[in-house]
């Protein structure tokens, strides 16, 4: 009897015991991958993608890291695939990370690229509930598009001074997706399918306009533009892909005395 009057003073101890000690974490591991929006994975050859995980409860950084890697098979992502299984290859770019998790938790992923063009640079961020050792691996892992393309304004020069009396300036962009893929006559990318133009701020205010042609080169986009008078100009160029509506934007200037 005092035996057993012993054990039904210890079980309830040994039950609150058991209750308060922590969960055990278990290794979870994510997978993130970034498509161009309307192209291919973005990869190392752009610089690749910052990546942080974060528990959207606590607001806490779990882990970051960049994805890395290729662009990916242009078939499988751009001929259907893309709507059906998985369209990544072993050497798509990739960030492959792990956290411990002890209980299933709301997880956010922000991905920002791509780092090697920082005027096309823009963030992205999905949320998933994961679970501890089930992760987010299979297939293409946690899967983001990342918007816009990249464009660079190459003529003229920042700050450049034309020669007094100069009535027109040439205006010529570099267009590329986000993954760095190219644009050209005809080809997956087609030139024809892209809005490229130049916004000129006169140095009074007013405001003019004026449509880039492909120029023969991949990627590149020119056109003249009438200029009123002295003073400063700022232009701002921008693409448009008339079919995915991605958007890229950047911006220079010049003199004219």
């Amino acid at each position: 009897m005092r035996t057993y009057a012993r054990l039904s003073l210890l079980l309830p101890l040994l039950a609150v015991c058991v209750l308060s000690l922590p969960a055990v974490a278990a290794e979870t591991g994510i997978h993130v991958r970034v498509l161009s929006q309307g192209a291919k994975f973005v990869g190392s050859s752009m610089g690749g993608v910052e990546v942080i995980l974060r528990d959207v409860d606590s607001g806490e950084t779990l882990a970051r890291g960049r994805v890395e890697g290729s662009t990916g098979d242009t078939a499988g992502i751009m001929k259907g695939a893309l709507r059906g299984g998985p369209v990544s290859t072993p050497d798509s770019g990739v960030w492959k990370g792990v956290v411990d998790l002890a209980e299933p938790r709301l997880l956010e992923v922000v991905a920002r690229g791509p780092l090697a063009q920082p005027q096309a640079m823009v963030s992205v961020s999905s949320q998933k509930w994961v679970l501890p050792g089930r992760g987010v691996t299979i297939g293409d892992g946690w899967l983001l598009e990342l918007p816009g393309l990249v464009v660079d304004a190459i003529e003229p020069a920042a700050h450049e001074q034309l020669a007094p009396g100069t009535t027109s300036r040439r205006i010529a962009v570099n267009v590329a997706m986000m993954c760095g893929c190219p644009i050209t006559a005809g080809g997956m990318w087609d030139a024809k399918g892209f809005d490229v133009r130049a916004w000129l701020r006169q140095p009074d205010g007013s405001q003019s306009d004026v449509t880039l042609a492909f120029a023969g080169r991949t990627g590149l986009f020119a056109g003249e533009i009438p200029l009123a008078g002295r003073g400063a100009y700022v232009v701002t160029v921008t693409a448009f892909d008339t079919k995915t509506g991605a958007t890229g934007v950047d911006r220079t200037s010049f003199l004219l005395p």
